[in-house]
C-alpha cells in the first residue's frame, strides 16, 4: 500500500473517529453544559491522558518504532517475537507500578493539575475531581499496551485497526452520557466508566488485530530476564530524552489548565470544546501522516536513501500546506456557525458560544505549526535523534510562557489557546530550520510556484466564508438544528469546492512521494 493511500485509510478512520468524538461532546455540553462539574470532569480526564501522551504514545512510540523497524529489517521473526515480549512486559509492570500510584495519590495530584479548584468554595468540584480520577487511573495501562499494539501494526503497514478504535472510546462515552448517566447519584462520573470501558475495548481489538499476525506477546512473569535485554535497553534509553521532550509540552499544559482553573467558571470547557475541533485537522492530516511517514522514514535511513528521504518531508510538508491552510481559514471565519451548531443545545448557551468560539479563532492561527510539527518531528525520530527536539521543546516552552504572561490577562482563555499556537509555529521553525541544516531535508524545486498557486484558492474560500458568515445569524436557528446543520455544511461544501476548482484551474496536482 503506498503512503498516499495509507494516509487516506488512516484519515477515513480518524474523520469516523472524530465524528464520534464531536458526538460525544455535543452530548456532554448538552447535558452537562459547560459548568463546575464538567470543569472537573475534563481536569480528571487530562490526568490519564497527560500520562498516557507521556508514556505511551509519546515516548514510547518515539522511541520504539524506529527500533523496532531496525530490528525487523536485519534480525529474524523469532528474534523480533522475543523482542516485543521483552518490551511488552517491562512496559506492563511499569504502567501497573504508575497506575496504583496514581489511584492513591489522586488528591495530590488533581491538586498540582487544577490549583484552581482547591479554593473553599469549590470543594464540591474537587472532590469530584479526585473521584473520576481514581476511576479513570487504569486507562493509562490500557493505552500504554494499545500504543505498543499499534506501534507493531504500523510497522507491519496495518493502519486500519489502530486509526479504528478510537471510535470505541467516543461509542463507550456516548452510551455512558446516555444510558449510565441517569442511573448515577452524581450523574457526571457516568462519564469516568464510560472511559474506562472505552480502553479496555480498544486494548481488546487491537490484541486481537496481533494474534492474528501471530505477534501478540506471550504472557511471562521474569521481568529481569526482559530488563536486561539488550533491545530493551535500547528502548529504554532513547525513552529517557523522549520523556523530556513530551514532557515538556504535557508541562505546558499542565500549566495552562491551571491558569484556566482560576479563570472564570466553565474556561477549561471552552478550551477543551475548541480543542475538540481543532482535533479534526490535526488528527486527519497532521497525524495520519505522522503515522504513515515515521515507518517509511525510518526506512529511507536504515537503507541510506536519503533522498528518499528529503522526498517523503517533502511530500508531507506540501500536503500539509495544501489541507492545512484552508482548514485555519475555516476554523478562523466559520467559527461561529462550527461552534453553535456543533454545541448550541441545552445547558449550552449562547455565552458559551461567544467563549468557545473565541477559543476556536485563536487555535486557528497556529493550526499550521501544529500540523508541521507531526511532519517534522519523525524526520528527527526516524534517525533515532530524539535530544535534538526536546531541546527546542524546552525553549519552546520557555517562549510559551512568556506568551501566556503577555496574552492571558488581555484575553483570557483565549490567550491560553493562541499560545499554544503560536509556540507551535515556533517550534515547527526550529524543527525545520534543523533539519535543512544538517542535510536531511533539502526542499525540492517548484515551492515559489506552488505557494503561488495557493494564494487565489485560499483568496476565494476566505471570500465566500466571510460573505456567508455575515448573513446568517447562526445562534436563531437553535430551534431549528437540522437546518442548522444543513447551512453549515452547505457553507463548507461550497468553499471547499471553490478552493480546490481554483487549484485545478491553476494545475495543481498531488504528486504521490517515493513508494516505500
Amino acid at each position: 500500500m503506498n503512503l498516499l493511500r495509507s494516509a487516506g485509510l488512516v484519515s477515513s478512520f480518524t474523520l469516523l473517529s472524530r465524528i464520534t468524538g464531536l458526538v460525544r461532546d455535543v452530548l456532554i455540553a448538552r447535558a452537562f453544559g459547560a459548568g463546575p462539574l464538567t470543569d472537573a470532569f475534563w481536569v480528571a480526564f487530562r490526568i490519564p491522558n497527560l500520562l498516557r501522551r507521556l508514556f505511551a504514545e509519546g515516548a514510547f512510540a518515539q522511541a520504539f518504532v524506529p527500533i523496532l523497524g531496525a530490528e525487523r529489517t536485519r534480525s529474524d521473526p523469532a528474534q523480533v517475537r522475543q523482542m516485543l515480549d521483552r518490551v511488552a512486559r517491562v512496559l506492563t509492570f511499569v504502567l501497573m507500578a504508575i497506575t496504583l500510584a496514581g489511584i492513591l495519590a489522586a488528591p495530590w495530584v488533581v491538586s498540582a493539575m487544577a490549583t484552581g479548584l482547591r479554593e473553599p468554595a469549590r470543594a464540591q468540584d474537587f472532590d469530584a475531581a479526585v473521584a473520576m480520577t481514581r476511576i479513570m487511573f487504569p486507562y493509562i495501562l490500557c493505552m500504554s499496551l494499545v500504543a505498543f499494539a499499534s506501534g507493531v501494526l504500523n510497522t507491519w503497514r496495518k493502519f486500519a485497526v489502530p486509526a479504528f478504535t478510537p471510535v470505541l472510546l467516543n461509542l463507550s462515552m456516548i452510551a455512558a452520557a446516555i444510558w449510565l448517566a441517569p442511573r448515577l447519584h452524581t450523574p457526571i462520573h457516568a462519564l469516568a466508566y464510560g472511559v474506562m470501558a472505552g480502553g479496555l475495548a480498544q486494548l481488546a481489538v487491537q490484541w486481537w488485530a496481533l494474534r492474528r499476525l501471530d505477534l501478540a506477546p506471550r504472557v511471562s512473569l521474569k521481568l529481569g530476564q526482559a530488563w536486561r535485554d539488550p533491545v530493551v535497553q535500547r528502548v529504554v534509553r532513547q525513552m529517557a530524552p523522549a520523556t523530556l521532550g513530551v514532557s515538556v509540552a504535557q508541562l505546558s499544559l499542565l500549566i495552562n489548565t491551571n491558569i484556566a482553573s482560576w479563570l472564570a467558571p466553565g474556561s477549561v470547557s471552552w478550551l477543551s470544546f475548541a480543542d475538540r475541533l481543532m482535533e479534526f485537522p490535526t488528527a486527519l492530516l497532521g497525524v495520519a501522516l505522522g503515522t504513515v511517514l515515521l515507518p517509511s522514514l525510518s526506512q529511507a535511513h536504515a537503507q541510506g536513501a536519503r533522498e528518499d528521504y528529503s522526498a517523503l518531508l517533502d511530500w508531507g510538508l506540501r500536503l500539509t500546506l495544501l489541507l492545512g491552510l484552508p482548514a485555519a481559514l475555516g476554523l478562523a471565519l466559520a467559527a461561529d456557525g462550527l461552534v453553535a451548531t456543533l454545541f448550541h443545545y441545552g445547558q449550552f448557551g449562547a455565552a458559551d458560544v461567544a467563549q468557545t468560539r473565541a477559543a476556536v479563532v485563536a487555535y486557528s492561527v497556529g493550526l499550521i505549526g501544529l500540523l508541521s510539527v507531526k511532519i517534522l518531528a519523525p524526520g528527527f525520530y526516524a534517525q533515532q535523534d530524539i535530544r535534538t527536539p526536546v531541546r527546542i521543546a524546552i525553549a519552546v516552552l520557555v517562549a510559551t510562557q512568556l506568551l501566556n504572561l503577555a496574552l492571558v490577562p488581555l484575553l483570557q482563555h483565549a490567550g491560553l489557546a493562541l499560545a499554544i499556537g503560536l509556540g507551535a509555529c515556533l517550534n515547527a521553525a526550529a524543527l525545520l530550520r534543523g533539519l535543512i541544516r544538517r542535510g536531511a531535508y533539502r526542499p525540492a524545486a517548484g515551492w515559489g510556484l506552488f505557494v503561488l498557486r495557493l494564494a487565489p484558492a485560499l483568496l476565494a474560500l476566505g471570500a465566500w466564508l466571510a460573505w456567508a458568515g455575515g448573513r446568517i445569524d447562526w445562534l436563531a436557528l437553535q430551534a431549528q438544528p437540522w437546518l442548522r446543520v444543513a447551512m453549515l455544511g452547505g457553507v463548507v461544501a461550497v468553499g471547499a469546492a471553490a478552493y480546490f476548482a481554483v487549484l485545478l484551474a491553476l494545475g495543481l496536482r498531488i504528486v504521490p512521494p517515493p513508494r516505500r
